[in-house]
């Protein structure tokens, strides 16, 4: 059984900046035009394959997209195709904007 781990936005930001995340952004290009995390990798979920993640280099990949549901859906999907990638930002973008932390505008 899949499970996915909950990190809060300060443990994502913080692991980002260390160099131990690699962020994976879920949501739709439409959405990541108007609001962006500044460091994430945009592999959305209408057509997801975790194929399309790219090599991690050690890091590890943490899911992200607007509130934390879709997230959890590509994490299932990654460990379902074999992937050990079980961990994902709760609260999305709306809990990293809501934690202070900084977005960037055009994808």
């Amino acid at each position: 059984m899949a499970v996915v781990h909950d990190l809060t936005p300060q443990d994502v930001a913080q692991g980002i900046a260390e160099g131990r995340y690699l962020l994976v952004d879920v949501r739709e290009p439409n959405e990541v035009a108007v609001e962006a995390y500044p460091d994430g990798i945009v592999v959305p979920l209408s057509s997801f394959d975790p194929k399309a993640i790219p090599d991690p280099a050690g890091k590890e990949v943490v899911f992200a997209c607007r509130s934390g549901k879709r997230s959890v859906t590509a994490s299932m999907a990654a460990q379902s195709a074999g992937l050990s990638y079980d961990k994902h930002l709760a609260g999305g973008m709306l809990g990293w904007k809501a934690a202070g932390l900084p977005t960037k505008t055009g994808g």
